[in-house]
């Protein structure tokens, strides 16, 4: 784990390689290509609606962790919206991803995965719904959104759920192609799901700038 973290500046600018300089591999670092063509699978939300614009051009977001083993970490990188993921020694994964805003921010630090809910949803934003689900208001915020009379509140969906900070966890969710979340890390959700499949309650994850 010490490597990753001494040697972080480098791994990062080896992920910012693969989408200009894919043709040539640096020695001695790990490396992902992480370049794919337009429509990458790994890059999609659930169905049309839900794949933003941003989602549906991604050519970062790779996995090449299938039968490599080694301890896994994850290195979530605000300043170039990834996720890194580690087995080991071994770069095997890069997500794009939406952290938080600038009023709701990410934190910075070191942290564990503490829980994992595959079909978790938001208790704090959503929608208002009558009993029979029409929409009354989207988008909104119990704390600052009184609940009308007779409405019900319906959780916004965060499916695999990986919660390593207090509220804040990653999860498949829209990615915009900019920090738009309320502290949470959005992640296209086949990389969220292949994630969630491959760590485990007490995974590492540091957050940096």
């Amino acid at each position: 784990m010490d490597f990753f973290y001494k040697n972080l500046p480098v791994l990062l600018i080896s992920g910012l390689l693969a989408s200009s300089c894919a043709e040539s591999t640096p020695t001695g670092t790990p490396y992902l290509s992480g370049t794919r063509a337009e429509g990458n699978p790994l890059g999609q939300g659930r169905n049309e609606e839900e794949t933003s614009l941003v989602m549906k051009k991604d050519t970062v977001s790779v996995w090449e962790g299938d039968g490599v083993r080694g301890t896994p970490s994850i290195v979530i990188s605000l300043s170039q919206q990834r996720a890194f993921f580690y087995k080991g020694q071994t770069l095997v994964g890069i997500s794009n991803v939406s952290t938080g805003t600038d009023e709701h921010r990410t934190p910075t630090g070191d942290y564990k995965i503490s829980q994992k809910s595959k079909d978790h949803e938001s208790n704090l934003y959503g929608d208002y719904r009558t009993p029979d689900g029409q929409l009354i208001q989207a988008e909104v915020d119990v704390t600052k959104h009184p609940k009308p009379p007779g409405a019900v509140f319906d959780g916004a969906d965060m499916p695999f759920f990986m919660r390593f900070n207090g509220g804040i966890g990653m999860h498949g969710g829209i990615l915009p192609g900019y920090a738009a979340s309320h502290g949470c890390v959005r992640m296209p959700y086949p990389m969220a799901k292949i994630y969630y499949e491959n760590v485990r309650t007490g995974t590492p994850v540091r957050v940096v700038r």
